[in-house]
């Protein structure tokens, strides 16, 4: 009786942990058939990516970069035009960066890649005054490298992995602290027309990018030097987000539609609308005020 016992307890956990091994393959699937829904529809709808592109995918090591990576060599199969990628890392040269990883990453999926090593931890360190965030002399020391870097491999297009959540947190951020309405667009061609920069992840809230690198293991690098400044102002508008899907789900996701639903008409800029001294400008504006009248009165 105590072997029977034994060997069926055995076969309901040898098929438990089957049925749980199915069920991850399955949740994988789903999450990257979603990602690869969504980022297909960003680059359709923002014509980030043509036939012949040399896409540069910004490795940087974090979890957004790896999925970017993964997302667009996936798509690359089934696209319907022809593109090519190359993944680029930036060592700045930061203490006890593990410069391994993104090599053995690469090498081992057969991923052309570049690592471009520049001392911009000295640089920032030196530079910043004490008590400021790193951020904004690095990010432009960083954007400088990627576009020498992309002229020299002669890349036509730069992916960044930057998602819906960052491009919220950037709007609060700059209407909270600059007095601007403005994020990060979808494609951006540089001042001299000489780059593209795309983030096909506009669509994607980061919840969803942590799960799917958490489903693939990815072998994240920390950035020990945004990382060790915790009381950056972004750090607090993250809270706040993650406070609204608790407990007003959907809140983020409307944020983000109000920034691809704008009308001039109802803001302030006068370098972009002519307020009262364009007649049609004025019939727009006198019909949008007939509307929201007849909905408050029926």
């Amino acid at each position: 009786m105590n072997t029977t016992g034994t060997r069926y307890s055995n076969t309901k956990v040898g098929l438990s942990s089957q049925n749980d091994s199915e069920r991850a393959k399955c949740e994988l699937n789903k999450t990257k058939k979603k990602l690869r829904r969504l980022v297909g529809q960003a680059i359709a709808d923002y014509d980030m990516i043509e036939a012949g592109d040399r896409v540069m995918v910004c490795l940087s090591g974090g979890k957004d970069s790896y999925t970017l990576l993964e997302t667009l060599i996936s798509l690359q199969h089934n696209a319907p035009v022809d593109f090519s990628l190359v993944a680029v890392n930036v060592d700045q040269m930061q203490p006890n960066f593990p410069v391994e990883v993104i090599p053995e990453y690469c090498s081992a999926r057969n991923i052309e890649y570049v690592v471009v090593q520049e001392d911009t931890y000295s640089v920032v360190t030196k530079v910043t005054p004490e008590g400021k965030i790193f951020c904004p002399i690095c990010s432009r020391l960083r954007r400088g490298i990627l576009y020498t870097t992309a002229k020299r491999i002669n890349a036509t297009k730069i992916a960044l992995g930057h998602h819906l959540d960052d491009v919220v947190e950037t709007l609060f951020l700059n209407m909270f602290f600059g007095s601007t309405m403005k994020s990060m667009p979808p494609h951006l061609v540089s001042d001299d027309g000489a780059h593209h920069v795309i983030r096909p992840l506009y669509y994607v809230r980061e919840k969803l990018i942590a799960r799917y690198s958490k489903m693939l293991n990815h072998p994240i690098i920390p950035c020990d030097l945004c990382g060790s400044q915790q009381r950056l102002q972004r750090q607090q508008i993250k809270s706040v987000l993650k406070e609204w899907d608790e407990t007003h789900p959907g809140r983020v996701e409307n944020i983000a539609r109000s920034i691809r639903n704008v009308k001039l008409s109802h803001l302030g800029d006068r370098q972009l609308f002519t307020f009262g001294n364009d007649s049609a400008n004025s019939v727009g504006r006198f019909l949008d005020v007939q509307e929201e009248v007849l909905a408050q009165h029926g």
